[in-house]
């Protein structure tokens, strides 16, 4: 506990010199430790490599162990990430200004949230995305990555904090809680009057633990049980298309479809093209899926409450719109759903009714990313609705303050 907490007070000490920095300074300080990443991608892979290596004798399963690894091309990737970063618009200061009829000048401006504590699993992207957009937004970040990755984020932040010991900005704006120990976790959850919000990022259990234990305020993040609804409208082979990459381009992650849902009108079609198309994926369904599917296998009520992040799909025959919803309102975690549909009524009652953070028509779940949505890199896909909902950028990681000028006015 003294540990954790003597890193929140160094962030939260280095953070109010941060809170008034140009963005000038703020910019080039990410963009140092951008080229601080490429320049040192020996460095990171051979931390990684170790990572990669105890995961497998571990047994970690093979889609967290495709988060966990880094290449050349993803290293480029996450420094190209922190330059789009450095580009965006500095979203501290901008606000709106009033003026009462009392001559009361009221003036709403965007501030830093302080310090935001990342809890997070094998992804060490995250490290970098998370430092820059909280330096950015003025924040500072005590991250707190899985033990999976704890090499790999070692690297990674040691050559961050190095590249910004070059710039205007404090190293201190960026600490790692460098214990595999779950009483730093637990330290980190209850680091009030030195974190103001903690955001958890991984899977539903990661997320709950975070949410039922923490004492500092929680925004909810990354629960995915995601649904694909192909209506009896569809154009099957635009639903064929839309299905497989929801679930197959990157099943590891929180954007990817768990749950198909297909309308009996053109189940047989639909699922017949899509199994041909999908490649190797266990398909667990209904006792309808099962009679055009011979090789599926017959899917439990967990199976459409879980959040796989592998290649199963849960499968579902049903006979109407209503019906798909239902399903969805009983099992979404208020990710990501989809409707696939040529018809406009079906399309607006899908999106009407259906409580997510975001709801696709015609679409794959798979672009619910702040990258997709042009918000920059994100620090998570927020699943509540206090005070972010979807991906979370520059300006979800701020809040408000009025200032008010008078002139010696009482009330």
């Amino acid at each position: 506990k003294d540990y954790v907490n003597g890193l929140c007070a160094a962030v939260k000490k280095a953070q109010s010199s941060l809170s008034v920095a140009s963005a000038k300074q703020k910019n080039s300080a990410i963009i140092t430790m951008a080229d601080a990443i490429e320049a040192n991608t020996e460095l990171i892979l051979k931390a990684n490599e170790k990572d990669i290596s105890l995961a497998g004798e571990n047994g970690v399963p093979r889609t967290m162990i495709d988060r966990l690894t880094l290449t050349p091309e993803r290293i480029k990737g996450i420094a190209s990430a922190l330059r789009e970063v450095a580009n965006l618009p500095d979203p501290c200061g901008n606000g709106t200004v009033t003026t009462r009829p009392n001559g009361l000048k009221i003036s709403c401006i965007r501030v830093p949230l302080g310090v935001i504590g990342i809890i997070y699993e094998a992804r060490p992207n995250v490290t970098v995305d998370a430092a820059a957009l909280c330096l950015k937004s003025g924040n500072g970040a005590v991250l707190k990555g899985g033990k999976e990755a704890i090499e790999t984020n070692r690297a990674l932040m040691k050559v961050m904090k190095d590249a910004l010991a070059l710039t205007d900005i404090s190293p201190d704006v960026i600490m790692l809680v460098d214990s595999t120990d779950r009483a730093a976790t637990t330290a980190l959850m209850n680091a009030v009057g030195y974190v103001d919000v903690l955001i958890p990022r991984g899977g539903k259990g990661l997320i709950r633990a975070v949410v039922d234990n923490a004492t500092v305020p929680v925004i909810e993040t990354g629960a995915g049980n995601c649904h694909v609804y192909v209506d009896k409208t569809a154009d099957i082979e635009k639903a064929v298309k839309v299905t497989v990459n929801a679930k197959t381009s990157r099943p590891s992650v929180c954007n990817a479809a768990e749950t198909l849902l297909v309308h009996s009108a053109v189940a047989e079609e639909m699922l017949v093209k899509f199994k041909a198309a999908a490649g190797k994926l266990e398909i667990r369904g209904c006792e309808r899926t099962l009679k055009i599917l011979k090789d599926a296998t017959p899917a439990t009520e967990t199976d459409y409450d879980t959040e796989y992040n592998d290649y199963i799909l849960a499968v579902k025959v049903v006979d109407s719109l209503d019906e798909a919803i239902e399903h969805i309102q009983k099992y979404s975690t208020g990710h990501s759903e989809a409707i696939i549909t040529e018809s406009v009524s079906a399309a607006q009652e899908f999106t009407k009714r259906v409580d997510a953070a975001a709801v696709y028509v015609n679409a794959s779940t798979r672009f619910t990313d702040g990258g997709e949505f042009g918000f920059g890199a994100e620090i998570g896909i927020s699943t509540q609705k206090l005070h972010a909902r979807g991906p979370m950028g520059l300006n979800e990681l701020t809040t408000v303050k009025y200032v008010i000028e008078g002139d010696g006015h009482v009330r």
